[in-house]
């Protein structure tokens, strides 16, 4: 890009032009959290904040906090080494990825009907393909978004996992689908729900597949995003950027949007 062209970008965000769109939820104490099995072994805590000083004795003039969270907590980013399918690759911790993979073009893919009528909804190879139809081919390098409309659900823990006797029942990809989208070369998936997999992945071939596939091909994903109804299919620029953590898993990012109108 021209330095002419960063001078037409930075004119449109003054003038409002290109927007930001906040793709994050909120983090704090009330985060839902992600609760595995005990077979699965330990759980990620729940957010807490804990003051350092409130501009009273222990700092008078100043305000701050320290934070206890995990890494895959709220709105976040999974580097290939949160799966032990990306544990060798290259370049697979947040420190170490390439910071130009940190911006990236977005398809979302609006399946927020079919998730309303059945919280199980798996999005196939033939749905995306469909979307393909209408909307064009999913590029290379660019970012895949299933938009549900699960983040709605935030406010409450219990509705945002919706889990019963049977477990989960959140929306997702199929393993073909997972397999199908990284044949196009795309830098990672995302969606709305508190992982990148299904509510019932843990029972498909291989388990977990936005998980198992996507980093074991050294690709990334985002979780707990929100607000993807304000997003075109096509045309945005998706910026989800890490905390540069030492050898880190991933991070809680302020995922941001840019879109024309």
């Amino acid at each position: 890009m021209s330095s002419a062209s960063l001078s037409t970008l930075a004119s449109a965000l003054l003038s409002g032009t290109v927007k930001v769109v906040d793709l994050t939820a909120p983090l704090g104490p009330e985060t839902p959290v992600l609760y595995l099995p005990p077979q699965f072994g330990k759980n990620t805590p729940k957010v807490a904040v804990h003051t350092i000083s409130a501009y009273d004795q222990d700092g008078p003039f100043w305000a701050w906090n320290w934070l206890e969270l995990g890494e895959h907590t709220g709105t976040h980013f999974d580097a290939p080494c949160h799966w032990i399918t990306g544990k060798d690759n290259e370049n697979n911790t947040t420190d170490t990825i390439p910071p130009q993979n940190f911006v990236a073009p977005v398809n979302v893919i609006d399946r927020s009907k079919e998730a309303e009528a059945d919280p199980d909804y798996l999005l196939t190879v033939e749905s995306i393909q469909e979307w393909e139809a209408e909307h064009g081919e999913i590029e290379a390098g660019s970012w895949v978004l299933m938009r549900s409309d699960w983040y709605k659900r935030n406010g409450s823990t219990e509705t945002f996992l919706n889990a019963d006797e049977n477990g989960p029942h959140s929306p997702g990809p199929t393993a073909e689908a997972i397999q199908y989208l990284l044949s196009k070369g795309i830098i990672g998936w995302g969606q709305e729900t508190v992982g990148t997999d299904a509510g019932s992945a843990g029972g498909m071939n291989p388990p977990f597949p936005a998980h198992n596939l996507m980093h074991g091909a050294g690709k990334y994903g985002l979780a707990s995003l929100s607000n993807l109804d304000q997003l075109p299919a096509k045309g945005a620029i998706l910026i989800a950027a890490p905390l540069k953590l030492v050898k880190g898993t991933g991070s809680p990012v302020r995922a941001l949007a840019l879109i024309t109108g």
